[in-house]
């Protein structure tokens, strides 16, 4: 199978760098086009905006630095059909759905989370989010 869409999702991690680190060398393989995606999660500060209405434009702020430091190092890694996209909403379904069917995806590639197991069974992963919901392939990176 050789993939020409790949979604990487970044949050700053250190497993969404893993997760990058192995996207370049899968998008370099596959002469593929690599998507830089981050989603900022309105609903962490949905209740607290009415007391800070930066919080939205820092996360925004954020998410652009973010996006452009990945960009940068995976120009330099020798990938240059990038794309960078920011969507708002909850990570566990824009991925999977919004933005891997807007780039036709045939890939995603996520770190797995560091979650605890309470965690977990309390809100799921994100990892696992994407798993289920997408309809192509998906690599959790550890």
């Amino acid at each position: 199978m050789e993939y020409k869409n790949i979604v990487v999702a970044v949050d700053g991690s250190q497993a969404a760098e893993k997760a990058f680190t192995k996207s370049l060398d899968i998008a370099k393989r596959n002469h593929a086009q690599l998507i830089l995606a981050h989603v900022v999660d309105s609903r962490t500060f949905a209740t607290a905006e009415a007391y800070d209405r930066t919080l939205a434009e820092r996360a925004e702020e954020y998410a652009n630095e973010l996006l452009h430091s990945y960009m940068v190092n995976a120009r330099d890694a020798g990938i240059t059909d990038i794309i960078r996209c920011i969507e708002y909403g909850s990570p566990k379904l824009k991925i999977a759905k919004t933005i891997a069917n807007n780039f036709h995806a045939d890939l995603i590639i996520c770190g797995a989370t560091g979650m605890s197991a309470v965690e977990r069974f309390l809100i799921g992963s994100v990892s696992e989010s994407i798993t289920r919901h997408a309809s192509c392939d998906v690599l959790v990176v550890r």
